[in-house]
């Protein structure tokens, strides 16, 4: 498989990128979605420092992804596709990197203006990107909770879009995305021996 992306399909380091980004997002929306009703201790702390951890992680990985497709380009649209739906789909896209590059921003910016420490896997400290402000604080909340949800509505229309384009179109939307299958060769039998004992 080449590493960058081709006319046809998505490279191995697109697609290293995408289903580790998916996986990152699926644990902190859960980690997101359950931690707030956590009983105050260490443990609640210890949830609380993992979600803002990963939620670096996934600002850092995304900005690699979108360096490397400036670098590797995209694959052109899968033959076939209707116009409208090229532009739905790239509309979905840009929205998608808007959200996952905003999202941990107005995370740090929440955790700044309510005066939290915010280190990445307890490995080191982050500086803060503003001074301590309830104002601005109950803003960035508003904002990190309503572009989640906006997140779940483009990420269920963008894995949508690819299970219809793969069950009902019958395209290589999805299996582009996807590792190729190695086609394994038939084993060659071998020849019996004509030699008498």
């Amino acid at each position: 498989m080449s590493l960058k992306n081709t006319a046809e399909r998505w490279g191995a380091v697109s697609q290293l990128f995408h289903w580790i980004i998916v996986v990152l997002i699926l644990v902190i929306a859960y980690l997101g979605l359950t931690m707030t009703g956590l009983p105050n201790g260490p443990r609640k702390i210890n949830i609380y420092a993992l979600h803002k951890s990963i939620g670096l992680t996934i600002l850092a990985l995304v900005t690699l992804r979108l360096l490397w497709r400036l670098y590797a380009g995209a694959p052109a649209p899968v033959v076939g596709t209707p116009t409208w739906q090229h532009r739905i789909a790239s509309i979905t896209h840009f929205g998608l990197y808007l959200l996952l590059f905003a999202m941990p921003l107005s995370g740090w910016l929440f955790n700044s203006a309510a005066g939290y420490p915010l280190q990445w896997f307890k490995l080191f400290n982050l500086p803060a990107i503003a001074s301590r402000n309830d104002g601005l604080k109950a803003l960035a909340e508003t904002a990190h909770t309503t572009m989640f949800w906006i997140l779940v509505a483009l990420v269920l229309a963008h894995a949508g879009a690819a299970f219809y384009h793969h069950l009902f179109q019958n395209d290589d939307t999805l299996k582009r995305m996807l590792p190729r299958r190695r086609v394994s060769s038939s084993p060659v039998p071998e020849e019996s021996s004509n030699d008498a004992v």
